[in-house]
């Protein structure tokens, strides 16, 4: 019994450091990606600031922000949806006459 629960918690430890490497290989082979494409990432990376995106929110108009509820499971999303733009447009249309 005290043999078998040596061999169980050794050939454990060896388990479990082939698992956790497998997870490290597969880690490394995902990041390898074509450096043609990870030059033109980085070359858009580099366009993009806090300052322009800050200016791009500054033009937002979020005073007439609307928070429309999306869909339940048990709902059908493109009636919903339809249901949804209807009235929208309908108090789009109330509030421009007002």
């Amino acid at each position: 019994m005290l043999t078998e629960q040596k061999l169980l918690i050794t050939g454990g430890s060896f388990g479990l450091r082939e698992f956790t490497q497998v997870r490290y290989d597969v880690q490394k082979v995902k990041r390898k990606i074509d450096p043609a494409l990870e030059a033109q990432l980085n070359k858009n990376k580099n366009k993009i600031s806090v300052e322009s995106e800050y200016e791009k929110l500054q033009q937002q108009n979020l005073d007439d922000w609307v928070n429309i509820r999306g869909p339940r499971p048990w709902e059908d999303s493109k009636s919903y949806q339809d249901q949804q733009r209807k009235t929208q447009n309908a108090n789009n249309i109330i509030n421009a006459k007002h």
